[in-house]
This record gives C-alpha cells, structure tokens and sequence, in this order.
C-alpha cells in the first residue's frame, strides 16, 4: 500500500512518539509498504527505504516543540491540515495513518477525500493535559474527551500501544477495530567491553556502582523523586554514581540546585542530551536502570529497553509499569525517596538477588516482545478491514 502519514510531532527526535513513529515506519516498510510522512519542520532526517519525508513550512522559524501538550502546536496542527489536503488532492493514497491528536486532522481528511483512516493512538489527550502539568481545567478536559470519542468512532482502525489505553477506547466507543501494540522495539546494542570502560574513564567513574537513568526530564518522569532518595542510600553505600542521561539545560540546572541543597553533588552525574543511536552504549554502563516516573498509564518506551538489557531495574509501583513490569522482573517502589531508596540498597547489597531479576527479565523480554511478534501485530494493521 501507499500510505500517508501524519505526525504531529518533530521527527525525529530521540523521544516517546517519534520514536514510535519511526518503529511503526520501520516495521510498515520491511511489510513492503511505503509511506509519506507529513510532519512538523523541525526534527532531523531519518533515511528508512520506502519513506518520503514532507515538513510544512516553517512560518514561525521555530527550533523546538517541547514535549506534551503546547499552544505552539496549534498553528502548527493548522499547517499540517493546509498542507495535507494540498497533497491528497493532487495524490493517490490507499489510506491515512495519523499519530496522536493528527486524528482530528484525519477525521476531516476522512470525509473530503473517502480515504480508510487508520489512529495510531499513543496516549489520551485529555489524560495528557493533566499529565504533563498543562490544564487541569474541566471545560478544556471535557472537550477533549468529547473529541477523544468522536476520532476513535469514526476511525476505520485504532492502535493503542498499551492494555490500559486498550480498555478506555473501548469503554468509549463501539467501534471493534482496535489493535493493541506495544512499542517494544528498541535499537540493537553493539558495544564492546573496550568502549564501556572507555565511557567509564569519560565519566569518572572507578570502582563505583552505577545506578542509571535514560530518558526526558519532564514533571511526569519523576526525577526528584530519584534525586531526593539518594542521601537515603549514600548513608549506606557510598561507592555508588548516579548517571542521568538526557534533560534540556534549564532542566538539569533545576536538579543540579536540588542535588546542591541535598549535598549530594559529588554522586550524580548529568550527561545531558544524547544523540538516540548512542544510548545504547549508557545502557551497558549500570548495574542497575532505574525509572521513577509518577504520573501516566501508558508504559514508557524505555521499560521495554531495559527489560532487554539484561541489568536489574528499579522502577515506581505505577500503572504505566506494572502493565508490563511484576514483583518478579523488577523491584517495585512506590512514590516516594524512602521506598525508591530502599529498592535500590535492597539491590546494591545483595548482587545474586540482582543477578536473578535482570536474567528473568531478559527472558521475559526475548518470549514476550520479540521484532518478529511486533511485525506480525503491524501486519494485522492494514490486513485488517478498512
């Protein structure tokens, strides 16, 4: 098929959707699929066989679109909408395969142009406002439920990446062409043991255990949380390094004042952004991954990776984790620094028990989310009646 695609999103860039969006291109080219994606004008080229990527212009020279909700992404929706509808009349498509709140987009483009649409549905909207610190307004929540369940009813095709996102669709709609997803894949790691203790002596790390976080710095991720629980665990152990990989500069400033005020700054390392295709060299590094993300449901990118590294994780007792994490791949912590600490000295001092969990969870990772399961899922998209 010749699919055109909307993502509301600058792509790529090394963070939760567009990197959703570039696996599902992936998977949809080695099907035999091509695609033109039309996206933000920001974000940098990703040369995949069998896609075209189109950018609407950048009228507001823009540089960045933070992560979530944003009012920037108005007019850029807007332009999205012009620009897609410029393409599709002069075109021919077998369908419209749009990501995120572009399936308001699609619906519109559903009705002009009679194309099958297919939602590629990564969180809820209006749980995004509230997640990400935007609105907790109740008109703005109430419409965005209300566009929520017009775009899945009259979608020829939802993909929902996770169970709980699953189960409100449902709950919303009666529409039964819904395909759960999960975003499993993650990039192949090829680093050898001559490049980790190369990164180590970068670092500054000796003898030091390394307790490791990878990801984005937003409010949901709950980094603070981390922050705050290590004077807990520097009383007990002190041969450890805490190394954060990723955050904006504005964002690592904020957890260097709180590392500061805590006395703690000699522990914490902050790498700052990193270019995605080499994060999996970090990954190599800890003994132990960690995620103390505190608000969401939909279960984040990174839990798949680290289940797959073979190293023991610590993550918070939240629903986005425990869709997928149990008792017995991880240690499970609740929200808070004495029990996030308490689950990592439990680690930290007792290296056969953390031997026995990362092991459990690579196979669990290798039985469960396999390339050739997520393909055979992405196949069903479009075998699917549209």
């Amino acid at each position: 098929m010749k699919i055109f695609m909307i993502a509301p999103e600058p792509f790529f860039e090394p963070r939760g959707t567009p990197l959703s969006v570039l696996f599902r291109i992936k998977a949809l080219n080695k099907l035999g699929h091509k695609i033109d994606l039309l996206t933000y004008p920001v974000g940098k080229d990703v040369d995949v066989r069998g896609l075209k990527i189109i950018r609407v212009p950048n009228l507001l020279f823009i540089k960045k679109v933070k992560i979530g909700p944003s009012l920037l992404k108005i007019p850029l929706d807007l332009m999205l909408l012009l620009k897609a509808a410029i393409i599709l009349r002069k075109s021919e498509y077998d369908c419209i395969h749009v990501h995120e709140e572009a399936s308001v987009i699609g619906i519109l483009l559903k009705k002009i142009f009679k194309l099958p649409l297919i939602y590629d549905m990564h969180s809820s909207m209006p749980e995004q406002l509230v997640n990400y610190n935007f609105s907790k307004n109740s008109v703005l929540i109430n419409l965005f439920n209300w566009i929520e369940k017009k775009v899945t009813s009259e979608s020829n095709v939802i993909i929902v990446v996770c169970r709980n996102l699953e189960k409100k669709v449902r709950a919303i709609t009666n529409n039964k062409k819904i395909l759960l997803i999960e975003n499993t894949q993650t990039l192949e790691n090829y680093t050898n043991n001559n490049e980790i203790e190369k990164l180590r002596e970068e670092l500054g790390i000796h003898n030091e255990k390394v307790v490791l976080y990878a990801g984005t710095f937003e409010y949901n991720q709950g980094l603070e949380v981390l922050i705050k629980s290590i004077p807990l665990i520097v009383r007990e152990i002190n041969n450890v390094k805490f190394v954060l990989v990723g955050g904006e500069k504005w964002q690592i400033k904020e957890l260097k004042k709180m590392a500061e005020r805590l006395e703690i700054e000699p522990y914490i390392i902050f790498t700052g952004k990193k270019e995605y295709f080499k994060v999996p060299k970090y990954m190599k590094l800890p003994d132990i991954l960690v995620s103390a993300r505190k608000t969401g449901v939909n279960t984040p990118l990174k839990i798949y990776s680290y289940l797959k590294s073979g190293k023991p994780i610590v993550a918070t007792r939240i629903i986005a984790h425990t869709h997928v994490l149990n008792d017995k791949v991880a240690i499970l912590a609740e929200i808070n620094e004495k029990s996030f600490a308490k689950g990592l000295i439990k680690l930290l001092e007792n290296p056969n028990l953390a031997k026995k969990i990362s092991k459990r969870a690579k196979l669990f990772a290798k039985e469960k989310y396999s390339e050739t399961k997520y393909l055979e899922m992405t196949r069903k998209i479009l075998e699917t009646e549209i």
